[in-house]
């Protein structure tokens, strides 16, 4: 297990990554996207974004770096960085096929990316991902599974997926909708030859959506490492668009609304690593103060009032306009 590289890391940023989503294409649904990257967009320029913010990131204690397919360029920006440092044996490098990008770096596509979970995408994506990180690659996730997703079902792709983990790649698989628990619950059950298939989850757990806190946790029991991403709500949670009780035990703290979002996450006794998303530097050193933000017993049960019911918060999300 990749993982096992974090268990003896001693820095308290050391179970917070990075997801390069925001920063690997130019498009997104992030919330103030257009006060974070500005105009200029190119290639080159998210190209030296993405490697300003994986270098303050490692050197902040930061060793876990997530990308996909589907993030636009985030696997080849990430391989060029890592090129550029080989003798980092410490950190843990994640990636996820299922979605391919279509948007060709234009901010105003039609489709920015479409889902296909077939064993013929997987061997195409594989081949493209190994292509740029190589043996760098440490965890490979099917990207949003539901329930009714193929993946869970297919046994030509376990047996597939079985293979590369038995040559050494972790296999894992990522979440998203209003039913991520069964999902996360169905994905569990997934055996080759009596053993499980999956030793990773990454789920959208945040202050405003909880109800995949249960399924994880279950997770965490059966010897997965847990994932969180979107702990910020893309952006909902950020300091200008954040509620105002968010705001308030912000005030009381000292710190930004960002830190606390991602403070209630990092207390989830199944959390292992948490995601932050951040478009630049900046952002990044706010976010990692999460790791210090200590909440009382009041300001929890403050924060607990923000939680909504699932379909509203996904439908809130399917909502969000591409940056």
């Amino acid at each position: 297990m990749p993982f096992a590289r974090l268990a003896t890391a001693t820095t308290p940023t050391c179970h917070i990554g990075l997801g390069l989503a925001a920063v690997g294409r130019p498009g997104y649904i992030n919330l103030g996207r257009d006060d974070d990257l500005g105009e200029d967009r190119s290639v080159e320029t998210l190209r030296a974004r993405t490697h300003e913010l994986l270098d303050a990131a490692y050197a902040q204690g930061v060793r876990y770096f997530d990308a996909a397919r589907s993030y636009g360029r985030s696997e080849e920006f990430l391989a060029d960085w890592l090129k550029d440092h080989p003798g980092l044996d410490d950190i843990v490098v994640g990636s996820k096929w299922g979605y391919t990008y279509t948007a060709d770096w234009s901010t105003d596509a039609e489709t920015h990316e479409v889902k296909d979970h077939t064993l013929a995408t997987y061997e195409r994506q594989r081949a493209e991902s190994d292509a740029l990180l190589g043996d760098r690659l440490d965890l490979y996730q099917i990207h949003s599974v539901t329930p009714d997703s193929p993946a869970l079902t297919d046994k030509e792709l376990h047996a597939k997926l079985a293979e590369a983990a038995a040559q050494g790649l972790t296999i894992g698989f990522s979440t998203s909708g209003p039913a991520q628990a069964d999902a996360i619950r169905a994905a569990l059950a997934v055996t080759v030859d009596g053993e499980p298939l999956f030793r990773t989850v990454q789920s959208t757990y945040n202050a405003l959506e909880t109800s995949a806190a249960p399924a994880l946790a279950e997770a965490h029991d059966a010897g997965l490492t847990v994932i969180v991403k979107e702990g910020m709500a893309n952006g909902r949670l950020a300091g200008p668009h954040a509620p105002d009780v968010l705001k308030a035990i912000a005030e009381e703290t000292g710190l930004g609304c960002d830190a606390v979002a991602l403070a209630v996450v990092l207390r989830q006794p199944w959390a292992g690593v948490v995601l932050s998303g951040a478009a630049t530097t900046n952002q990044l050193a706010s976010n990692l103060h999460a790791a210090v933000v200590d909440l009382d017993d009041d300001q929890l049960t403050r924060l607990a009032t923000l939680v909504e019911e699932p379909h509203v918060y996904w439908e809130r999300r399917g909502q969000l306009p591409w940056h």
